[in-house]
């Protein structure tokens, strides 16, 4: 164990049915560097034990020898009674991959599917009822070829290293459904294991979260964690003291001379990885999950904290940023970085390392803007801005991303967890966060929705349409940009979580996916499905590098851009709000394979224009439809056109076709 103040640390041993019974206490030596050590048979497999520490007082030191603390790289946990009766677990290592390897799917044909692991199958009729809301759930034949099916290649795993919920939620009788609220940085969340896995143990629990990773390797499906090491459960000064606080709290968290905390993530503490013993048990635990669990990448929650330096500013260049990039046992991982945290200076997307990936904002809100908010401007006037800005995220955010680093460097998103669902996004103008019991003051105030003329559900069969037509522009858009795409669990049927933004205290049927849907919903899937296949199949929409004019650039897509008669876009159209119509094709440069060309028509506001195709592609001689957003089901026969041809083209819609 690392402490660099302690002046004492004593190993506890406990019996192994009751975790207040003491049965042994060995104290442990330093050694230079603040490493202390001891070597004991006591600690056999399945050994329950903690730790005390002590040390001296003042500013920023807060030891107590009387508290149980848990081991920071314990693999194992169990719980007494209470909410602070957590003991380390001593596990046996042995699991059998069987062979199965990591997919290493390439980034550019990288599909990302965020959820959560008890909201994806807690509800789910062919998922095994033992299994509902389990590790062992989400990967059951039902879930897998539910995810084949829809085209997603990776699960993005909402928090499942061990967290607690914390005090004032459970005074108010809700939970930390989320888990952004870490407890120990190597062990999986027993919550999440089966009832039997749970009575057998935290080893049974472990081998079941590898065997749903075994599984879902299987059959192709990555493994990405969203991991939480800018804070950790404790909380603020005064909250639980679990582990890192009784250690040495000096060096673990950002503080103040006179220790109070620095506080970047808006919950109490900032882990300070601007020491190496905080940053080395970050790098020691993404290593662990990315060798003995086989996980294949990880999103970064508040990433920006993990890259401020001992004067607690962000750098891209921190020590720590660089060295999970550059990790042998990283190299093939996919780095995912949440640019931002709420300190000074904490808004940095499109400044994280070469290597690392971003959710990217940016997109976010401009997509919203184009399909929602602009549209519902435009009722009372005219719509605020062209189409420039979004065109710029269409073709791959160059604007905030360098040449280096590519158009893989956006993971594009109309929405996540956090925030409203794609149907609440176009069916509610305000947030409704009542349940949570905090005055519906918490979650986003600023959304980019639009109801469509009625809060909430409504049977006025026009604006259900127009709301089912806002979904499918809004997919369309994030499953034909150039980037990696993010799709939140349910959105792809238009799950509604009743205009609740904010929902990471609510573990019921509000944040569980329901998996009976109307047809509606079952059209919506439909066209997704389509949408993942035609980027799989049409690599001009997936580039790998920004193209550049007059030059040969391999895997990258050149861009042609037209207006609606035809015409090569002029540089005031890019800015006219009248103009929200243009005509995008995207050409491969393939560094292997054949050649690749689609034209994708956009068109932003609520009246139908005609479109003149263009006719001066070089060697095209037609167009066949692929999808059109315009249609409630996807059509079953591809049209073809003719260079030249002028085609109808409803309000607010897409239409993708494949360039002969």
């Amino acid at each position: 164990m690392w402490s660099q103040n302690a002046s004492s640390v004593e190993l506890v041993v406990f019996d192994a049915d009751d975790l207040d019974w003491e049965t042994a206490q060995v104290p442990l030596q330093r050694h230079p560097g603040g490493v202390w050590e001891v070597t004991t048979d006591l600690l056999q497999a399945g050994t329950r034990y903690a730790l005390r520490v002590d040390g001296p007082h003042g500013p920023g030191h807060v030891f107590n020898p009387e508290t149980l603390l848990l081991d920071p790289y314990g693999r194992g946990l169990a719980q007494g009674d209470g909410y602070e009766q957590w003991r380390s677990v001593v596990i046996r290592d042995g699991f059998d991959w069987g062979g199965v390897a990591k997919p290493r799917t390439p980034l550019d044909r990288t599909v990302i599917y965020e959820g959560h692991i008890k909201g994806l199958t807690k509800r789910h009729p062919d998922v095994t009822p033992a299994l509902h809301g389990t590790y062992a759930g989400l990967a059951h034949p039902a879930m897998i070829d539910y995810l084949k099916n829809l085209g997603v290649t990776a699960v993005e795993l909402l928090p499942v290293h061990a967290f607690v919920p914390e005090p004032r939620l459970l005074e108010r009788g809700l939970t930390n459904y989320w888990g952004y609220n870490t407890l120990n940085f190597f062990t999986p969340h027993t919550a999440y294991a089966s009832d039997a896995a749970r009575k057998d143990g935290p080893e049974a629990v472990l081998a079941e979260f590898k065997g749903m990773v075994r599984l879902l390797h299987e059959a192709g499906l990555e493994v990405i964690l969203d991991v939480v090491y800018n804070h950790t459960s404790e909380e603020g000064i005064g909250g639980p003291r679990s582990s890192l606080r009784g250690i040495d709290n000096a060096s673990y968290y950002r503080q103040q001379p006179d220790g109070t905390y620095i506080d970047t993530t808006g919950v109490g503490n900032t882990v300070n990885t601007a020491t190496e013993a905080a940053a080395r048990l970050v790098l020691d635990s993404l290593r662990y999950w990315s060798t003995d669990m086989q996980i294949d990448g990880f999103r970064f929650d508040l990433a920006a904290a993990l890259g401020r330096d001992a004067n607690h500013e962000y750098d891209r260049e921190h020590p720590l940023l660089r060295a999970i990039r550059d990790d042998p046992a990283l190299r093939d991982a996919k780095i995912i970085a949440e640019p931002w945290d709420v300190g000074l200076g904490g808004w940095q997307t499109g400044n994280f390392p070469d290597g690392w990936s971003e959710w990217n904002d940016r997109y976010r809100d401009r997509v919203r803007n184009f399909w929602l908010s602009d549209i519902d401007y435009a009722r009372r006037a005219t719509a605020p801005v062209g189409i420039g800005g979004f065109a710029n995220r269409l073709a791959g955010s160059a604007n905030t991303y360098s040449d280096q680093r590519g158009p893989l460097a956006s993971v594009n998103f109309i929405t996540a967890h956090d925030g409203f669902t794609l149907h609440d996004l176009v069916s509610y103008d305000v947030k409704h966060n009542e349940a949570n019991g905090e005055g519906n003051r918490d979650g986003a105030d600023m959304n980019r929705s639009f109801n469509h003329g009625v809060e909430g559900p409504t049977d006025e069969p026009a604006i259900l349409a127009q709301r089912r037509k806002a979904m499918r522009n809004l997919m369309g858009t994030l499953l034909l940009s150039a980037g990696i795409p993010m799709i939140t669990a349910g959105d792809e049927f238009g799950r509604t979580q009743r205009g609740n933004n904010n929902a990471y205290c609510q573990d019921s049927p509000l944040s569980w996916l329901n998996w009976e849907h109307e047809q509606w919903q079952r059209d919506l899937t439909a066209h997704v499905a389509l949408l993942t296949r035609l980027r799989a199949e049409n690599p001009a929409l997936r580039p790998g590098r920004y193209a550049r004019l007059g030059e040969h650039i391999p895997d990258s897509s050149v861009m042609d851009w037209f207006d609606q008669n035809g015409e090569t876009m002029e540089v005031e159209q890019w800015t006219d709000p009248r103009n929200r119509t243009l005509q995008y094709v995207a050409a491969t440069i393939p560094v292997d394979g054949a050649a690749n060309r689609i034209l994708l028509i956009v068109h932003g506001t609520e009246a139908p224009i005609d479109v003149t195709l263009p006719d001066s592609l070089e060697q095209a001689t037609g167009f066949v439809q692929l999808w059109s957003s315009a249609q409630e089901t996807p059509a079953s026969e591809q049209q073809r056109f003719a260079p030249g041809d002028v085609i109808p083209v409803p309000g607010t819609s897409m239409h993708l076709f494949r360039v002969e």
